[in-house]
């Protein structure tokens, strides 16, 4: 129950930075819960392997290069799931940190973790 209350918040937070932000569209609540969806998918599957090929140039950057993998990470979810679109890489990167804290507050204050 709790990894479907995070998925909905997920899905929210996908449609309301959507319409606020310009470079980001999403076609409507059902295409932003599959993009919650795939972006969990992403994040469990591909995202370790991705931070693990890049460790020396995130070291070397004291951890920055883990923001280029979040906007990466988006950019992927905009290939596979259509109807979401993000227009550039920059945009990307803004909204996978918008999404990030939001994601942060949200789940702190309407997520029950025992």
């Amino acid at each position: 129950m709790n990894m479907l209350l995070r998925l909905l918040i997920t899905a929210v937070l996908v449609l309301l930075i959507s319409n606020f932000m310009t470079g980001v569209h999403v076609e409507s609540f059902v295409t932003s819960i599959i993009v919650a969806f795939v972006l969990g998918l992403i994040n469990i599957f591909i995202k370790p392997i991705m931070i693990l090929l890049t460790l020396p140039f995130t070291i070397i950057t004291f951890g920055l290069f883990l923001l280029v993998i979040n906007g990466l990470v988006i950019i992927l979810c905009t290939k596979i799931v259509g109807g979401f679109v993000v227009d550039s890489f920059w945009t990307a990167l803004l909204f996978s940190l918008l999404l990030s804290l939001s994601q942060s507050i949200a789940y702190k204050l309407l997520v029950n973790d025992k």
